[in-house]
Order: C-alpha cells, then sequence, then structure tokens
C-alpha cells in the first residue's frame, strides 16, 4: 500500500472514531473531544495533498467507470442497436444499421435548434438512418423540462410521440400546464387516458430510465447524440449530421 494510500485510511478512521467521540458522550468527555477535533484538522491542515490526491483519485475513478460504460454502449450501438431503443420511440429506417440516439430537454433553446436540424436531416435520410429519443430533462435550470417531458411520452402511448414532440418545440417559450393539453387536444389525443399517463408511475419510470442510462454514460448537458459509434453535442449544423454519416458509409459500419 502506498504511503498516500495508508494515510488517507489512517485520517478516514480517525474521522470515523472521532465522529462515533461526538455522538454519545458524557461531559467528562469534552475536553478530549475537542482535543482529538483540533489534531484531526492539524492532520488536514499540515497533509493538504492527501485530500487533493483523494479528491483526484475519486474523480479518475469516475472517469474511467463513465469511459468503461461508454465503450458498453457503443459496442452493443453495432450489435444490437435495439437493445438501446429499448421502449424509447423511433422512426426512420426500420433496419437500424445507422442509428442516431437524441438526449435532449424540450425546454433547451439548443435543443429547439437542434430539432430543426435533425427535423431536416431524417427527412433526407429516413430510408437510411433510424432516430430514437431519449428524455434527458435539466430539471435544476428547466422548471417545465419534466413535465413537458411526461407529456410527450404519455402521446407516445396513443402512438402520438412524434407530433406532440414537434409541437412542445414549435412552442417552446409557452411550456405549461395549459399547453399540454391544447397540444392533446390539437392531436386528437384521447384527454383522459393522456392526463392519466403522463401522471403516472409509469412515465416517471420511463424518463428516469432514459437519466440513468445520461448519468451513467457522463452525459450532463443538452443536446447530445450518437450517430452509431460517432458522438456529438450541441446545437448541431446539419454540414456536421452530414459529415459523420459520409464518414459511416465510407467506413462501412
Amino acid at each position: 500500500m502506498s504511503p498516500v494510500r495508508f494515510f488517507s485510511l489512517t485520517l478516514a478512521c480517525c474521522l470515523i472514531f472521532g465522529f462515533g467521540l461526538f455522538g454519545c458522550t458524557s461531559p467528562q468527555g469534552t475536553s478530549a473531544n475537542s482535543d482529538l477535533e483540533a489534531q484531526v484538522l492539524e492532520i488536514i491542515r499540515n497533509n493538504p495533498q492527501v485530500i487533493i490526491e483523494s479528491v483526484q483519485a475519486y474523480q479518475e475513478a469516475q472517469q474511467n467507470e463513465v469511459q468503461e460504460a461508454r465503450q458498453a454502449f457503443l459496442q452493443q450501438m453495432s450489435t444490437n442497436p435495439g437493445a438501446i431503443i429499448g421502449n424509447s420511440p423511433v422512426k426512420g429506417a426500420p433496419q437500424r444499421n445507422i442509428v442516431i440516439v437524441e438526449f435532449s430537454d424540450f425546454q433547451c433553446p439548443f435543443c429547439a435548434k437542434a430539432h430543426e436540424t435533425v427535423n431536416q436531416f431524417m427527412a433526407k435520410h429516413q430510408a437510411e438512418v433510424t432516430l430514437t429519443y431519449k428524455h434527458l430533462p435539466l430539471t435544476q435550470i428547466h422548471t417545465q423540462a419534466l413535465p413537458a417531458a411526461k407529456a410527450a411520452w404519455a402521446a407516445g402511448q396513443q402512438g402520438k410521440f412524434w407530433e406532440y414532440h414537434d409541437s412542445l418545440f414549435q412552442q417552446q417559450e409557452q411550456l405549461a400546464e395549459s399547453l399540454y393539453g391544447t397540444i392533446a387536444q390539437k392531436l386528437n389525443l384521447d384527454l383522459e387516458k393522456f392526463n392519466s399517463d403522463r401522471q403516472s408511475e409509469a412515465a416517471q419510470a420511463a424518463i428516469e430510465e432514459d437519466l440513468i442510462l445520461a448519468r451513467k454514460l457522463g452525459i450532463n448537458g443538452t443536446p447530445f447524440f450518437f450517430m452509431n459509434e460517432e458522438p456529438f453535442s450541441g446545437a448541431v449544423e446539419l454540414s456536421e449530421m452530414e459529415t459523420i454519416l459520409a464518414r459511416i458509409k465510407s467506413a462501412g459500419r
């Protein structure tokens, strides 16, 4: 065991033992507890590099986990894209030789811009490219992202996900409870079923499944895409998507 690792474990033991003392103690133990706390703080002050190295080691381990998860994901994209798509909405080519996985947020302005580009791209290549949508609502900054995602999922239960998806992006500035019902009406959805579905545990579970996949792959921003084994992100330009497609086709993958 390296000296740094040994010291880190020793420090952790001291802290854990100290926290135990700081719990249930008698008044007579107050002085000893204060002395122990002072000693622990002194160790930290005198050895700040240990804390830094511990954080760096943790970050490196996290990065390795993400890399391994992405490698497994990309391998599956190549060998079994159907498993990646799962129950997510899908359109385009049924063969699934070239698959785009899109992680998106209905309230994200960059997603709205990318949505226009993706629609143009799919209109041209729908015979050879398959598109699937994964929900990644950034709820910390977009208060309507999750309600919109649930509404789109509910529309999907009546076979109208993509129409509802397009309407949400087209009216992104008006995202609100009143809009979700209005779109549903215009699409002739069964409103009772729509409202029941979007408030269901199944809707939450479906979105959470996408969120878990995004976290596993280290994706924390939207929009984010994979086209077969090539990742790209942001308000992508049509020319960029065309270049990636050409590269994939020339490589025969």
